[in-house]
């Protein structure tokens, strides 16, 4: 708060006071008051003046000095009802009581969409549960009769599968904390669960699944991680190239703070525009253009989890020959000492 913006501000009840001054003094003029008393008089309330100005201008900088920088301090601004203390001058006292009712008004709108949102979240994830049983069924069905065997029939259950599974991780991403338990998992455990998931169309597409990552272990939720290497493993199977060996092949590598998952394909690649979009919300670049299945969806959920999971990943790639993805985890130096 700037004096020169309060004092013009305040202009009129300066002139006012000029004036009133004014002709209180040509009032006692006429009735022959002594000039020393007159002086006197002004002096004592020009100064009385002056000092209101002072006191009031600041009480007010100080609340709003504090206001604003409490405000531009503040990541989540409705929150600064809670940090502001109640002015004692009448306009800050309205600003105040606005700010709180503004406040209050809005926690019970913020309130009254959360529980809606999470009615309807729990809804999906019923609804995907139930789902997920005539998928299942079907599957087996294929299985127990290979008379009805199909690798268009199986490509497309894996599909909807595999969406059905985005869908209700992609719910649960905002809340993962709630869901996911960390522990030391065995990456070749994790892993084979996957290639698993994937037999049918990995035979189907004849695509070598090649994996040496030892008997490493790392500090993850196996269900969320195994979702992650699903949904990169799901687009290498998606982006074969045509007149190739068609190879997959996970390794582990690990220096002395990280252990890195490594996920390589010879598909065809990413474009090298794309690469850092690549994990934005339903980007699907140049390959999307190629694949009407894409969605962008998967690697965007996927590193949505790793940052929850304390995890990061990243992506190399050359178009027409390879993409690596790399999933990078933490060694926990406590834990290793305390073994």
């Amino acid at each position: 708060m700037k004096l020169s913006k309060y004092l013009r501000n305040n202009f009129l009840i300066i002139l006012l006071f000029i004036v009133i001054t004014a002709i209180t003094n040509l009032m006692l003029v006429s009735f022959k008051t002594d000039i020393q008393a007159i002086l006197g008089i002004d002096i004592t309330v020009i100064i009385g003046f002056i000092l209101y100005i002072i006191y009031d201008f600041n009480r007010r900088k100080k609340f709003y000095n504090k206001f604003l920088n409490d405000l531009d301090l503040l990541d989540k601004k409705y929150l600064i009802t809670e940090m502001i203390e109640k002015p004692n001058f009448y306009e800050g006292e309205i600003l105040y009581d606005a700010l709180y009712d503004i406040d209050k008004s809005m926690s019970e709108k913020i309130k009254e969409y959360s529980l809606s949102i999470a009615d309807f979240k729990e809804y999906i994830e019923l609804w995907i549960h139930e789902v997920k049983l005539p998928l299942a069924s079907m599957n087996l069905i294929i299985h127990n009769h290979k008379e009805l065997s199909d690798k268009k029939i199986i490509e497309q259950l894996k599909r909807i599968d595999d969406d059905v599974e985005q869908v209700l991780y992609y719910v649960r991403s905002e809340n993962a904390e709630k869901d996911y338990l960390i522990k030391e998992t065995e990456l070749d455990r994790a892993i084979s669960n996957v290639a698993m998931r994937n037999k049918d169309i990995l035979l189907e597409n004849n695509i070598d699944f090649e994996v040496e990552v030892g008997n490493k272990k790392v500090l993850t939720d196996s269900k969320w991680l195994e979702f992650i290497v699903n949904q990169i493993v799901s687009n290498s199977i998606k982006y074969i190239r045509d007149g190739v060996e068609h190879l997959i092949r996970i390794t582990a590598e690990e220096n002395s703070k990280s252990i890195f998952l490594k996920i390589y394909d010879n598909g065809i690649g990413i474009e090298k525009s794309d690469i850092p979009k690549v994990f934005d919300k339903t980007f699907t670049g140049n390959n999307g253009r190629k694949i009407e299945t894409s969605t962008g969806m998967g690697l965007y959920i996927a590193k949505q989890l790793c940052k929850k999971l304390g995890h990061k990943i990243t992506i190399d790639s050359k178009e027409n020959e390879y993409t690596e993805v790399s999933i990078i985890f933490n060694k926990n130096d406590f834990l290793n000492v305390a073994k």
